[in-house]
Parts: structure tokens; C-alpha cells; sequence
């Protein structure tokens, strides 16, 4: 199986995914915690059906020390009793800002107000790009049915 296109082929693409990229990382240093930043990009990645995303965010989560237990809970993190409050909020608010269209005005008023309970106005905003670059790099993705599976932890660092 192999990707309808290679966006890297493209000069006026491949540049905008290097800046979408450099975003992405930037992110990463937050202060919102490595463990909730991967669970956000998994939940986010499983309701955008993105298997490339998944991939790679479920070994680089496995690679940072999360456990199997918590990995397999995700899709059902409402029942699940692994996730501490803090990463419950951060959950909703990536899957209400990830099915945007699905309520009018997006996320919730007590959706966002339970996040900001946990999180700082700075760890919210760090929250927000994050959700808002990993559904990015889902729908392109998605869009050019992208394979899963070869990935392995820091092969785009």
C-alpha cells in the first residue's frame, strides 16, 4: 500500500509541513505534561481515523514509559479509571475541538471551563495548537491514505 501522493514532492507543500511541523514541536515544550500531549494526539488521531497519526504517537508514547493499560483505554478514557482529572479535561477538549462541527460553537462551555480548572491559560493555549496541529496533520493524512506501521520513535526529529 502506498500514499495517493508524497506531499514532499511538492516544493510550495513540503514547506508548508515543515512550518506545520516546526509548530508541532514547539508545542511540545509546554508545560502541559509529555503523557497528556500523547494522549491528546492519539484521541484526536482515533476519531479522525488517521492510522499514520496513531502510529506514531502510540510508539512515541510507548518509547516516553506509558503503559499499555492507559494506551488501550483512550477510545473509552470516559470509563476508563487510568486517567487523572487533569488528562480527562485535556481528553475532552481535544475531542470536542476535534469534532468541531458537531455542536454549534464547538467546544463547550464546561468542557473548556473543566480544562481550565487543570491548566493554565498557557497550558490551554499549548492545548488548543496541539489539538488544532495534530487534526491538520490527520486530514492530510487521511486525505492521501498515508500507511501505518513503519514508523519508529524520533524518525522525524
Amino acid at each position: 500500500m502506498s500514499a495517493r501522493l508524497n506531499l514532499l514532492d511538492t516544493p510550495a507543500v513540503a514547506k508548508s509541513l515543515k512550518h506545520i511541523s516546526a509548530a508541532g514541536h514547539g508545542l511540545k515544550d509546554s508545560t502541559v505534561p509529555a503523557a497528556t500531549q500523547e494522549l491528546v494526539r492519539i484521541r484526536a488521531s482515533q476519531i479522525n481515523g488517521c492510522g499514520f497519526c496513531l502510529d506514531m504517537h502510540v510508539k512515541d508514547a510507548t518509547a516516553a514509559g506509558e503503559t499499555p493499560e492507559r494506551l488501550h483505554m483512550v477510545a473509552a478514557w470516559r470509563e476508563a479509571t487510568v486517567f487523572t482529572d487533569a488528562e480527562r479535561a485535556a481528553l475532552e477538549l481535544a475531542e470536542q475541538g476535534t469534532r468541531i462541527a458537531d455542536t454549534s460553537g464547538g467546544v463547550t462551555p464546561e468542557a473548556w471551563e473543566n480544562a481550565a480548572k487543570h491548566y493554565d491559560e498557557h497550558e490551554l493555549a499549548a492545548l488548543v495548537g496541539m489539538i488544532a496541529v495534530i487534526n491538520a496533520f490527520n486530514r492530510l493524512n487521511v486525505m492521501i491514505q498515508q500507511p501505518a506501521g513503519a514508523y519508529h520513535p524520533g524518525m522525524f526529529d
